[in-house]
């Protein structure tokens, strides 16, 4: 028997505070679901690329989402050992010490640094995203003034709600390396801020505790535990990037497999010995998630977003109806043929982060007749994202890892048809875990090591995560869409300066209207 199983507090809890709500998770300590309960929250989006969140709906939405799920499943505060969060990354919080928020949040679709991320690799030669914590800060300090000089932290998502729930200040060594820190040094890339004129910044990163993800930080304040419902005696441990702790969720955790985990966007993740892509980063060094291992990555800024947009906008009048709107849409949608009867989706709604980490450039529909229904729309989209996954898997093959399996995970893995969509596209058996909140498995995968139930990430995800399905891809269908792939690859290259010039067009006339 492994330590800890035979305690009354035997539930542990994952909070993943995604782009649009966040969802809680009750586990035992085998990673079999207890419950699970979410709560949505509004995402701003006040101009073309920018989106802000307010950090109080996040603290209200984990009470409402908290007492919903206890109420649900009857588990009691007495039996719950502990809780970790997996937050959106790159989503910056300028706060105070006290945990006031100075402003709204920038979260991690915000583009609007898309100027300021091409002067820093001008002056440092790091190709950062304009989605990143360096390039956002800059933003600030030119347009928000007042703002970044009030605020006495700058953080992150995931910072800002350790703080809520510990009283404790820290960074996580997951999440900081976008910001440029190193684990192995110990330290922020304090030349690389003082090249872009913002050495002031690294002062205000909360630096006095730095973790590792699931590590033991401390136990629920009193203030905390009176909010949420739950004991002062609930161990907190450190999470990190909803991606990254998602990955575990999904039973990667060592090298060997892909796994792609979905959502309002794509990211595709590999633990590898050696970094597969090197683009000049502040810090792309190992022992972010897994000691020893570097967490290579390639992501897509739109995907699940893309079909909730779609959604929100032209299926309001299935709102109403006996079945789910994707379940409708998905039906209607697997009665048409590979390739949507030539309509072609570019995934770009908010840019693109790889291969090309343009945020200048946007979404587009090609070859719409008037023949074509909503169903064909709804089956582009996905083919269109599947496509932009399909983008990031080559760059794995072509940096020496060959990928005949991924494992995913997220919303998008309930629709059968999707994934077989992947399968065929990407030609990879795609594994599909029982528990498809992959974020919310992996957070309370934390909370088992560093409650000491488990000795490693590694033995308790191998202990936790189980298998539902496997999809196998259509070779027949494979072959179809190789040849509309190809041609999907076009879009960038052929459009990239056009694109570029309609959306200064759009920039300039915003600023007019500011100024």
């Amino acid at each position: 028997m492994k330590r800890g199983e035979g305690m009354k507090r035997d539930v542990l809890v994952g909070v993943d505070g995604g782009t649009g709500s966040i969802r809680v998770g009750f586990y035992d300590l085998q990673g079999n679901s207890l419950g699970f309960a979410a709560t949505d929250y509004v995402t701003k989006h006040i101009h073309t690329g920018w989106a802000e969140q307010s950090p109080e709906d996040w603290w209200q939405a984990l009470k409402q989402s908290l007492a919903k799920g206890m109420a649900m499943t009857g588990i009691s505060k007495e039996r719950i050992l502990g809780i970790s969060t997996a937050t959106t990354s790159c989503s910056v919080v300028l706060s105070m010490k006290d945990g006031t928020p100075v402003r709204d949040c920038l979260i991690w679709m915000d583009v609007r640094a898309s100027q300021e991320v091409h002067e820093i690799e001008e002056l440092t030669g790091s190709k950062l995203s304009a989605e990143w914590m360096p390039g956002k800060l800059l933003w600030l300090k030119r347009h928000e003034r007042d703002h970044y000089d009030r605020a006495e932290v700058f953080c992150e998502y995931q910072d800002w709600l350790t703080y809520r729930l510990t009283g404790i200040w820290s960074i996580n060594i997951n999440n900081s390396c976008n910001w440029g820190y190193n684990a192995r040094d110990g330290a922020f890339a304090e030349n690389f801020y003082k090249q872009i004129g913002m050495q002031e910044a690294v002062s205000k990163f909360p630096q006095d505790h730095v973790y590792a993800v699931g590590d033991a930080i401390g136990h629920l304040t009193q203030e905390a535990a009176d909010e949420l419902g739950l004991g002062v005696h609930t161990l907190v441990a450190q999470g990190g990037i909803d991606s990254s702790i998602g990955i575990l969720g999904m039973g990667v955790c060592e090298p060997g497999k892909v796994a792609l985990i979905t959502g309002s966007s794509n990211l595709a993740m590999a633990l590898t010995e050696e970094a597969l892509f090197n683009e000049g980063l502040i810090n792309s060094g190992p022992d972010h998630l897994i000691p020893g291992y570097y967490t290579s990555y390639r992501g897509q800024v739109s995907s699940g977003s893309i079909l909730s947009w779609f959604r929100r906008e032209f299926c309001r009048d299935l709102e109403q109806g006996d079945e789910g709107v994707f379940d409708y849409l998905n039906r209607e949608a697997e009665q048409i043929e590979v390739g949507s009867e030539g309509l072609v989706v570019l995934d770009y709604w908010q840019g693109n982060r790889h291969p090309h980490l343009d945020s200048k450039v946007r979404g587009m529909f090609y070859g719409l007749s008037l023949n074509h229904t909503r169903a064909h729309m709804y089956r582009a989209l996905m083919e269109g994202i599947a496509f932009g996954t399909e983008n990031l898997l080559m760059q794995f093959r072509e940096n020496g890892f060959p990928i005949r399996e991924i494992n995913i995970a997220g919303g998008t893995s309930n629709s059968d048809l999707f994934m077989q969509i992947h399968a065929d596209i990407s030609n990879v058996v795609v594994n599909v875990p029982q528990e498809r909140q992959a974020p919310c498995l992996g957070a309370a995968i934390t909370v088992a090591v560093a409650a000491n139930i488990y000795s490693s990430l590694a033995e308790a995800t191998k202990a936790m995560v189980k298998f539902e399905k496997v999809i196998t891809p259509n070779p027949e269908a494979h072959l179809k869409y190789r040849r509309i792939f190809e041609q999907y690859c076009k879009i960038y290259p052929n459009f990239k300066d056009w694109m570029h010039e309609t959306t200064d067009i759009y920039i300039q006339t915003l600023t007019e209207k500011t100024d």
